[in-house]
């Protein structure tokens, strides 16, 4: 570490509201219909040049699968060694940079998001991810830009952690240096945000990247990687490629400079990704380090003494905002029976009220699903439901694929608590209920503890405060992010560090201290000042 210097205390960016007629509104709507109006031809990026092969897939917004925006460029197995081999050779350069050199491309990454680059990457978001306003603007600007300006005053907080013991003669101090070899980005497409801090976090503490991005992701990631370059990231340290993750597994999880994984994604495969390193361990110069975020079965608990307006609330913003396709998602829960009538009642007419269709129109709470597979898979679950004389569906249940993959927010009642859609998850718009009785809460604690592999969020509505006390300690492993009285969804940079165990991940806590952490090798350094010339200890004196 090259000297101390205090970075400027981070503070969460502040939500724009949108209002109609405001200024933030008119430059959003401006860049929507300015993105609307071209297809853009989107490379690849290694060693800081655009990187085109000619093979290109066409880019559809999911709620306008008519309307093209756009076409990127596929890579294949040359480009992956093309990448780590740019990453490895800016590797040295990269981590012998003064670390607040590093911390202020990131500072002005955050500017340039806060500022001019708000309603393009915003509108970017709403387009090829469909998101609405909100959900755009509290995940490509405002958690991104927390990300960056929080991650660099924990990163100062990292280097100015040193040994408070020194003897007289002996100076201790630790050097937190960037892992052996490059690391390796995998994000998903549900947050801009995410897809920019896996590898942006790595590199910030010195790391090389490579960076895969989710197809359906590419459209935004590449905004991303604009506003970095005009920030001044160097060449070589995050090169982002566009190739089948078969082929990029099996080049990178080979290489013996493989230093890391940061990984949102689908269990299994981050599972098979384990599996691949674990097999391949005797081949690497160090151990990897590993860390994922995968999925979720997220659940909300009421207990009988829980308000009405509060539950109704937290189910229908947490199951349904961004189609419920968050990791954090409300998916199942588990309402009492002296409060199902109301909360039934008020929560269907609730649910009604939600207008659906394309993110341009900003009266549009729910938008359309990713993509074709995503709309298949919670259009078959729900046509099961249709068919099972078990479940009711009591709101929604329609869905629409031929001018976008738009599904009904929907809401199944199932009597058997291990239903399929209870257990399953299924990353769209559909929760499901079980209501149980009343005077049973210990038996519903135990369900929502055992019912799901996954641990990521989960929530518990209630006013007594013994039911909150109970609740949580007996799911103190049922939930990496556990919410009272609230939704289990919209964790804040700086407030709520995220990430869950069990089936849902590592637990390392994006937007903390503890994740910069793990893309650090601690070296302890001990200077003696003045040497000892004489092996001879006072012991061996016999007076």
């Amino acid at each position: 570490m090259n000297g101390f210097f205090k970075v400027p205390v981070a503070v969460n960016e502040p939500v724009l509201d949108y209002a109609p007629g405001s200024k933030e509104k008119l430059a959003l709507k401006a860049a929507l219909n300015e993105a609307r109006s071209k297809v853009i031809d989107i490379p690849m990026f290694i060693n800081g040049q655009e990187v085109r092969t000619g093979k290109t897939q066409d880019i559809f917004p999911p709620h306008d699968i008519h309307h093209k925006i756009g076409t990127f460029h596929h890579g294949d197995a040359s480009h992956v060694h093309q990448a780590i081999e740019a990453a490895l050779a800016a590797k040295s350069k990269w981590e012998n940079m003064p670390w607040e050199q590093r911390a202020a491309i990131f500072l002005k990454a955050a500017d340039l998001i806060a500022g001019p680059y708000r309603a393009k990457l915003n509108a970017s978001t709403m387009l090829a991810q469909s998101k609405n306003a909100y959900q755009a603007e509290i995940d490509a600007a405002c958690e991104l830009i927390d990300f960056f300006r929080f991650n660099v005053q924990y990163m100062a907080e990292i280097y100015a952690d040193q040994p408070s013991a020194n003897s007289k003669t002996i100076w201790n101090r630790l050097e937190h240096r960037p892992l052996e070899g490059f690391t390796f980005a995998v994000t998903p497409f549900n947050f801009t945000a995410i897809a920019g801090n896996l590898p942006c976090s790595m590199a910030m503490m010195g790391n090389v990247v490579v960076w895969k991005a989710a197809f359906t992701q590419i459209y935004s990631a590449n905004v991303v990687m604009e506003i970095l370059m005009e920030a001044g990231l160097p060449a070589g340290v995050i090169n982002l490629i566009y190739t089948d993750g078969p082929t990029t597994g099996d080049i990178v999880f080979n290489h013996p400079d493989f230093a890391g994984l940061h990984f949102t994604g689908s269990t299994g495969v981050f599972r098979n990704m384990w599996s691949t390193i674990g097999a391949n361990i005797s081949k690497y110069k160090t151990y990897p380090r590993i860390v994922g975020e995968t999925g979720g079965k997220d659940f909300v608990l009421l207990h009988k003494s829980a308000d009405v307006a509060t539950s109704v609330t937290a189910l229908a913003r947490g199951a349904f905002e961004y189609q419920g396709q968050k990791c954090s998602a409300a998916s199942r829960a588990y309402v009492p029976s002296n409060l199902w009538d109301a909360v039934k009642t008020q929560l269907v007419a609730e649910v009604k009220t939600m207008k659906m269709g394309p993110t341009e129109d900003f009266r549009n709470f729910v938008n359309a699903v990713i993509d074709e597979k995503s709309f298949d898979k919670i259009s078959r679950y729900i046509d099961n439901a249709k068919n099972d004389s078990s479940v009711e569906i009591i709101v929604g249940g329609n869905y629409d694929k031929s001018k976008g993959y738009f599904i009904e927010p929907t809401i199944i009642v199932a009597k058997d608590p291990k239903y399929v859609t209870m257990c399953d998850e299924l990353f769209g718009p559909v929760l499901t209920i079980h209501v149980y009785n009343e005077n049973e809460f210990e038996n519903a604690l135990e369900l929502v503890n055992t019912t799901s592999e996954y641990a990521l969020t989960g929530a518990v509505i209630a006013q007594d405060r013994y039911a909150i006390t109970q609740a949580t300690d007996a799911l103190r492993h049922s939930a990496g992010n556990f919410y009272i009285n609230d939704k289990p969804t919209g964790a804040v940079v700086g407030q709520q560090p995220f990430g869950g165990s069990r089936a849902s991940g590592t637990n390392d806590k994006a937007g903390s201290k503890a994740n910069l952490l793990r893309w650090t090798s601690t070296r302890t350094i001990k200077e003696t000042l003045v040497p000892v010339k004489d092996y001879r200890y006072p012991f061996l004196n016999e007076e």
